[in-house]
């Protein structure tokens, strides 16, 4: 009977870490528009909650806050110089018998505060629903006395590097799968997703799950110990022709980032891709016109069209050139395409630009691809496979990262 007990206890528990290893938690997205930052928002704090909106951030190691903006300090517990925890945190320092941490800031001035935990609240998920609240006990965060404009009070930090992102501090604690999944919403009238952990697939309508997945394209993540996710471009196309390009400037990959608005790319890329793009649309009827003057704060854009027979009455359906980008996938080239909506960005009633930005001819990475191509795509970082997954642009399926399922959660509260 010992033996069959202990049989019993060992199946019960491995039952249980079955089970906890397919939770999924959800976060709402959110674009901010006079920064046209990206940000999610959860509860800090055990004594008394305070909402936290943080700018979503895939360089960004540690996640960092202005603790002015918290309603309650009497619940947070600061780390010790000589704790594991400051000792696993590179370039970590000390204020006398507590540890100080100088952040990098990706939209200014690093930010130096001490490090702190507490309690963290955000929800579970069926892969669309927000259910139950579960809770962080010990989140570890940098706790600066200054930050970015208000409402936003710091950034939410998802490097692939290191023992504190937001990601490996949730799914370390749950024991989940090591991964997440952003898909950004294009409007700042709506609410995007942001998951991590999972294996039964995400629920956006008409997708409902495992049962009827959203369609995804595997390709390899490259030097994640850099703390970047970068992937691998084997050629890039507009219409189906690939680019002539030196081979050479390929060699650095692409970057993804959250906090770059438009697609940089090396001058060389830059210049082959708008003159593929212009050969294209004057074939199609547009018109080419100057660039739009840089203005501060702005990004200038060089490679503009008149319309003509590609205005739509719905805009993400504009009928101007695809771009694609070739990638390494698990048998031969897979093609991320961008079309309509992300490859072109309206700046005058009947005028559009190329949503793409010359980055000079020795930029630190020579492709760095932002937020206006991501959004309205589900990107997928898996860190135990250290591969990226990407869906064709939801839009072309007719729906949205905006798009919920039934009993749609109110994050009216969220739009700023």
């Amino acid at each position: 009977m010992g033996g069959l007990t202990r049989l019993i206890v060992f199946i019960s528990m491995f039952a249980s870490i079955t089970l906890m290893s397919e939770a999924q938690y959800l976060l709402p997205i959110v674009k901010h528009e006079p920064s046209k930052q990206y940000y999610t928002a959860f509860d800090i704090g055990s004594a008394e909650k305070s909402y936290a909106t943080l700018v979503l951030d895939l360089e960004t190691n540690l996640t960092w806050l202005n603790c002015r903006e918290l309603k309650s300090l009497s619940s947070l517990r600061l780390i010790t110089c000589q704790s594991s925890t400051c000792k696993s945190i590179p370039g970590s320092g000390c204020d006398g018998k507590y540890c100080l941490y100088r952040q990098p800031n990706p939209l200014g001035k690093p930010v130096t505060g001490r490090v702190v935990q507490d309690k963290a609240t955000f929800s579970t998920t069926d892969g669309g629903r927000q259910l139950s609240e579960v809770s962080l006990p010990r989140f570890t965060f940098s706790c600066a006395t200054q930050g970015l404009s208000l409402p936003i009070a710091g950034v939410l930090g998802l490097s692939p590097a290191g023992e504190f992102p937001f990601w490996r501090q949730v799914t370390r604690a749950f024991n989940v799968i090591p991964k997440f999944a952003l898909c950004l919403p294009s409007s700042v009238f709506d609410v995007g997703h942001f998951y991590v952990g999972g294996v039964n697939g995400y629920i956006i309508p008409p997708f409902t799950g495992s049962s009827n997945p959203i369609p995804m394209n595997l390709t390899p993540l490259k030097n994640i110990e850099s703390g970047k996710y970068i992937i691998s471009p084997t050629s890039i196309y507009v219409d189906g022709v690939p680019l002539s390009l030196n081979p050479s400037l390929l060699e650095g990959g692409a970057k993804l980032s959250t906090v770059v608005t438009y697609t940089v790319l090396q001058t060389d890329i830059y210049n082959a891709l708008a003159s593929a793009f212009t050969l294209k649309a004057k074939e199609i009827g547009m018109s080419e016109v100057p660039g739009m003057p840089e203005f501060p704060g702005f990004t200038p854009f060089k490679t503009c069209f008149e319309e003509g027979s590609s205005r739509r009455d719905v805009e993400e359906f504009m009928n101007v050139p695809v771009i694609e980008i070739g990638l390494p996938g698990r048998a031969g080239e897979v093609k991320w395409k961008f079309h309509g909506a992300n490859t072109v960005v309206r700046v005058l009633e009947t005028v559009i630009c190329l949503a793409f930005a010359d980055g000079g001819k020795k930029p630190t990475e020579p492709m760095v691809i932002g937020t206006h191509q991501l959004q309205d795509y589900m990107i997928e970082f898996d860190l135990s496979t250290t591969r990226m997954a990407f869906s064709d642009s939801l839009l072309s399926h007719k729906t949205s990262c905006s798009a919920w399922p039934s009993r749609r959660q109110d994050h009216s509260h969220m739009m700023l």
